[in-house]
């Protein structure tokens, strides 16, 4: 091996930051050369002598990474490497492969089990030194892009949940005192006003909670990868019929019927109603509020290959493609610039609802100009 004549200098290859390192080799001279080198920048080191010892270590310690010979008594290191993918605790560390081997079969394998890295015995400390910097910096920059975006997630928290709770719940309180104390003064029409307004912020709230909720279930499923049944106890919904009754009461709360053009083939779909409904409601609800008035919102459908494609387009504010990739829970662009209701939860619910239903959902769009979003299921039948 050749890192045993290439002993290491202070200055060659300096590793990004010290850390903790298990080292899962059943070769005790393997062991003693590859921490010795991590030893001299400041790495705590873990030793193991086969797999299964190795899994113990690792539940033990949370190491920063992990170095793992394949060929091993007990667990070899495809085992180990699965094994550790599969605990939570230690299914993100990184993780390098150590072999004799050659063969591409093997370096194809370790890959599709999820090692991030390869070394082939014999290795210098330069390409040992290589492989475990950039590991680490690999990892440090995924810990630092999730608290970025943890740190999105906190403020479009902070800043959308007291609004959104307070602002319904402030006009129902405040209108319901009002009436109590003028109740014998109140005119009729007063009332009805009064009372349609505590009406509309009662569904707003409504709506929230219910995001919340929905959500919440969805998320639960997505984690135990299960899928909504349609298999049985579902009647075909029509969806043609379906769709402007969703969208029309929508379109008149904006104030904005002759905005909606609908244009929609006749289908089947073996869908819940309820989460049609949702899919539907959530998308015809973004395109209205992000569009303005006198702008049309299309809600379209067709044909294709026995699946029904649903299109609603809206010529408002659009999204850049990094802002579609980041589409998320709670997430909301742009809030700072522009006053706008909503937890941040309608499109991730959409998207979720489609999967979940074995549909597909694709967003398109062009900042300033428009918005695309598409969602296609099976057709039964008319």
């Amino acid at each position: 091996m050749s890192l045993a004549s290439a002993a290491p200098q202070r200055h060659a290859s300096p590793a990004r930051a010290a850390g903790k390192v298990l080292i899962i080799d059943d070769t005790e001279e393997v062991r003693m050369l590859i921490s010795e080198s991590l030893k001299i920048y400041g790495f705590e080191i873990i030793v193991a002598e086969d797999g299964l010892r190795g899994i113990e270590l690792a539940k033990e310690h949370l190491p920063d990474l992990i170095i793992c010979d394949i060929r091993m008594p007990k667990k070899d290191g495809y085992e180990t490497l699965r094994a550790l993918r599969e605990n939570e605790a230690t299914a993100t560390i990184p993780f390098i492969f150590l072999s004799g081997a050659t063969e591409k079969i093997d370096v194809r394998r370790g890959m599709e089990l999820g090692a991030d890295d390869y070394l082939t015995k014999p290795f210098t400390h330069k390409e040992l030194m290589a492989a475990v910097n950039a590991r680490l910096e690999k990892q440090a920059d995924f810990q630092r892009q999730s608290e970025k975006k943890l740190d999105e997630l906190r403020g479009n928290i902070t800043m959308a949940l007291p609004h959104e709770l307070r602002t319904p719940l402030n006009g129902i309180l405040g209108l319901a005192s009002l009436m109590i104390e003028d109740c014998a003064t109140m005119p009729k029409a007063e009332v009805l006003e009064s009372a349609k307004f505590i009406h509309e912020s009662a569904l707003r709230l409504h709506r929230l909670i219910e995001n919340f909720l929905v959500y919440s279930q969805i998320q639960l499923m997505a984690t135990k990868s299960e899928r909504i049944d349609t298999s049985g106890g579902v009647n075909p919904i029509q969806a043609h019929q379906f769709i402007p009754e969703l969208a029309r009461p929508i379109a008149k709360r904006y104030k904005r019927e002759a905005d909606l053009d609908l244009h929609l083939a006749p289908a089947g779909l073996l869908i819940p109603p309820d989460n049609f409904r949702k899919i539907i409601e959530e998308l015809v609800e973004n395109a209205f509020k992000f569009s303005e008035r006198g702008k049309p919102v299309h809600v379209l459908s067709e044909i294709s290959r026995s699946t029904y494609h649903i299109t609603i387009a809206d010529h408002g504010r659009g999204m850049t493609p990094d802002q579609i990739a980041r589409i998320g829970p709670h997430i909301q662009f742009d809030r700072k610039t522009y006053e706008q209701q909503g937890s941040g939860l309608g499109l991730i619910i959409a998207k979720r609802l489609t999967e979940l239903l074995g549909g597909q959902f694709s967003i398109h769009s062009k900042p300033g100009l428009e918005t695309t979003v598409k969602v296609s299921f099976a057709i039964v039948g008319i």
